[in-house]
């Protein structure tokens, strides 16, 4: 069973530019800008890849040209999402046939499950796969806040192993890995630095999309050299890009970001719009200003 650890992006899904077809020429050639920038994983088809707007067959078609361009050198997860544990698991299944490292399951998003259902949802589809489940707590987009107590009985499933905790509360990674008994390793999904102060072995990051290569440093200075200065200084550094795809912004800034780096990735899909007005200037600037190139 693979172990995840460091800096994971969540990428974008590039599409033509009138937003009608995955731009896979596109898609491979960022896996490997990433790869060589130093990302220490990708996470495709999930909510940065807007995956609510991909068809199945997009999906797959991401997912696997992810994986084939990946050729195993860093692990890949793949989200598996959906309102219907019955889609989670034929979503799964096919990303495991596909070759992917594991799979990362936000809750169902519309029915608002119970802690039972949401126990035997993710007890059914870790019955049907073989690869590590990650779980995705984002309450703000999901309206199901999976709490720590909840989270450490999910831990006792045998491949149900790390969590990408999206609250604002780096206390709940604190929290899940002490209920858990280790059991559960925590991802943090929004505050990288704070998050591996709690104890978090990774952090799945939007602007890592932008700067693959400071995010993946973050990790090594919390993490693998534990030189909490160094880190603090690479903090103020990359917050402004924490900033600038933070909130309703994620998808929009991100992609208008990479288009003035020099990747055409295309818009975002409605009801999605591409970055305008104050949002435009913002990213611009953040671009100017931070430097950002692709290549």
């Amino acid at each position: 069973m693979a172990t995840f650890k460091g800096t994971y992006t969540v990428t974008i899904t590039p599409f033509t530019a009138d937003g009608r077809k995955v731009e896979e020429s596109v898609l491979r050639e960022f896996v490997d800008w990433q790869i060589e920038r130093g990302a220490h994983g990708l996470i495709p088809v999930a909510s940065t890849g807007e995956f609510l707007s991909l068809s199945d067959d997009e999906r797959r078609t991401v997912a696997a040209t992810v994986i084939d361009q990946a050729r195993k050198r860093v692990p890949i997860l793949i989200g598996t999402g959906a309102e219907s544990t019955w889609d989670v698991v034929r979503y799964s299944r096919e990303a495991e046939e596909l070759g992917a490292d594991g799979v990362l399951i936000i809750p169902p998003f519309y029915s608002t499950p119970t802690d039972e259902e949401l126990y035997q949802h993710y007890k059914t589809i870790a019955d049907a796969i073989s690869i590590p489940i990650m779980l995705y707590n984002n309450p703000a987009t999901s309206n199901v806040d999976m709490l720590p107590p909840l989270v450490a009985r999910l831990s006792r499933i045998d491949n149900i192993s790390y969590i990408k905790e999206s609250t604002l509360d780096p206390t709940r990674i604190r929290d899940i890995i002490r209920l858990s008994e280790n059991r559960m390793a925590v991802f943090g999904g929004i505050m990288g630095y704070e998050s591996f102060l709690n104890g978090a072995v990774g952090w799945t990051a939007v602007g890592s999309n932008l700067m693959p290569g400071p995010f993946a440093e973050m990790y090594r200075h919390c993490v693998e050299k534990t030189d909490l200065e160094a880190a603090r200084n690479l903090y103020e550094k990359i917050l402004p890009v924490i900033e600038l795809v933070g909130q309703h912004r994620y998808v929009s800034a991100t992609k208008q970001a990479l288009n003035l780096m020099g990747l055409s990735v295309g818009p975002p899909r409605p009801p999605r719009l591409p970055a305008g007005g104050e949002d435009l200037i913002r990213v611009e600037q953040t671009v100017r200003d931070l430097g950002l190139t692709f290549r």
